[in-house]
């Protein structure tokens, strides 16, 4: 039975008629607690059994009868309000989108439970029927393996706190995080496996593993990153997202941490941000002479959209904060908004996405543009929106920095007119695009030969034959033709080739000059520009 336009009047006449075909005396008109009253008397006087009554009541609603010898205890109800389910005689066996479906025992309430559900769960109701004493069982015993499971839970978070704790685990957690800085890694990858944990590092923008541990010992180092990153230590099924600084010797470093549920356990992810080693100059780069040169003119401009565009990882957000440090003087208010904020900076109003509570680029972006801003950074543009609000702010009198996922400069052009942008708002607001890959470079004590003149592997680099990254760059700066090409809705080949007329040296270009120059080599270089 659904609580969809049901005739809950009707259906008490139905039962009225059912009753008085077993008991002539039943009353002609009783009131709710008569009825109540005279159903409990016919049971005690042996003219029908609990379950006889529910199967009337079962077939006046137009319920489906329940078969208690073949009936499975129900899963619990999220948060289970077992006060609510005993006042009101019933128990959630299954629900959906559309409804919840209760075991009751009181056929002459259920006006009133359907009208607390929909107030309660915004939801409709179903009903079966089955006997007082069945539900009441039901509902000791889900209340029972409730009170279980939340005792196995504390117990099972007291032991993971243990575990947590013991100095070996302590120790190796130390160690891994030890190793990462000295290889000077971005991130550390904790995989559990079918039979050990893999623990490997991002370096350079090339994973390698450091360790390799016994799988029994996974669940302690993930207590431990856990309980460093202010996580739920005992949740394991949901994906998990923390932050949080730790001090290993003189050093202090900013995590970020990340796990999600995978079939052999979790995979748990931690984002290194030493704030102690970046420095954020444009000078250091890895920009030529000449890029860098047209790079400090181009960002001079007093408004306008300036774009750093590259897939993940390409170091788009280190470009961007080496513009904001260079132009940050005291004397302009310069506002961010990001997702997330992974690095502080003094002199800047930082302000972080939060999508749980409406705070995204769109309405941050929307939000700032009311401060009185001379400069803004949106850490990305994702969609037409944000697109939108960006280019007006660029028009009407402010600087603006951003990132898009491009492959190439004039690709965000085309990318902005696919999100729907006008071609001439493009044209008029755009002044510049920064397109750009990370490639590391030869190692400085072995030279690629990953040995060092002991013949030994080479601790500087770890064998990898390369030490540090710089970027490889290729600016499109605006001009006359180009805008007068995006207002006519030139393609991409046609916006490309007008650029490299205007003097724009590509990527490869620019790549090739650093391998010549004997900085990084031929295989990094199309490792690092694949896709183009």
């Amino acid at each position: 039975m659904s609580d969809k336009a049901f005739d809950f009047n009707a259906a008490r006449r139905r039962l009225r008629e059912l009753l008085a075909e077993r008991n002539p005396e039943y009353p002609a008109s009783p009131s709710r607690d008569e009825a109540r009253a005279a159903d409990r008397a016919m049971v005690q006087a042996g003219t029908l059994t609990e379950s006889q009554l529910a199967a009337l009541y079962s077939e006046a609603y137009g319920c489906e009868p329940v078969d208690e010898e073949e009936f499975k205890l129900p899963e619990p109800f999220p948060d289970a309000p077992y006060d609510f389910f005993n006042a009101n005689g019933c128990l959630p066996e299954e629900w959906d989108e559309e409804a919840i479906t209760f075991l009751v025992v009181d056929p002459y309430e259920l006006e009133q439970l359907t009208f607390l559900v929909r107030r309660t769960w915004k939801t409709g109701t179903r009903f079966r029927f089955v006997r007082r004493t069945f539900l009441e069982r039901l509902l000791s015993k889900l209340q029972s393996v409730e009170e279980e499971n939340e005792l196995m839970e504390v117990e099972d978070e007291n032991m993971l706190r243990s575990m947590a704790g013991e100095a070996k685990i302590v120790r190796l957690v130390n160690d891994i995080f030890t190793r990462a800085i000295e290889l000077g890694a971005s991130d550390i990858h904790i995989e559990p496996g079918e039979e050990s944990v893999a623990v490997r590092c991002r370096v350079d923008g090339v994973l390698t593993e450091i360790i390799n541990t016994p799988l029994s010992q996974f669940p302690a180092i993930a207590s431990r990153i856990k309980l460093l990153g202010g996580l739920n230590i005992a949740e394991s099924r949901l994906p998990q997202d923390g932050r949080t600084n730790i001090q290993l010797g003189r050093q202090e470093l900013d995590m970020r941490i990340s796990t999600i549920p995978i079939l052999t356990g979790e995979s748990i992810v931690l984002r290194l941000l030493n704030q102690e080693a970046i420095s954020f100059d444009l000078g250091i780069l890895g920009m030529s002479p000449t890029h860098l040169a047209q790079f400090r003119k181009l960002i001079q401009i007093p408004h306008g959209i300036i774009l750093v565009v590259g897939p993940t990882g390409s170091g788009k957000t280190t470009t961007l904060y080496s513009v904001i440090n260079h132009l940050n003087d005291n004397r302009k208010k310069i506002i961010t908004v990001e997702d997330p904020v992974e690095y502080k900076m003094a002199g800047l109003c930082q302000m972080q996405v939060n999508a749980k509570i409406g705070v995204t680029f769109a309405t941050g972006l929307r939000s700032i543009v009311r401060q009185d801003p001379d400069i803004i950074l949106v850490g990305e543009i994702r969609d037409r929106e944000t697109a939108d609000i960006a280019i007006n702010a660029a028009l009407t009198g402010h600087l603006v920095l951003s990132t898009l996922h491009t492959n190439d400069a004039v690709g965000a052009v085309t990318r902005l007119l696919d999100m729907g942008v006008e071609n001439f708002l493009v044209s008029s607001a755009l002044f510049g695009v920064l397109s750009q890959r990370l490639v590391r470079k030869i190692c400085p004590v072995c030279h690629g030969k990953m040995t060092d003149e002991a013949g030994n592997k080479c601790r500087r680099c770890n064998g990898s034959g390369y030490k540090g990254r710089c970027g490889i760059f290729e600016l499109l700066t605006v001009d006359d033709e180009l805008r007068a090409a995006v207002n006519h809705n030139a393609s991409s080949s046609e916006l490309q080739e007008i650029a490299v007329r205007h003097g724009m040296v590509t990527l490869q270009e620019d790549g090739m000059e650093k391998v010549r120059a004997g900085i990084t080599t031929l295989e990094e270089l199309n490792r690092s520009t694949a896709e183009l």
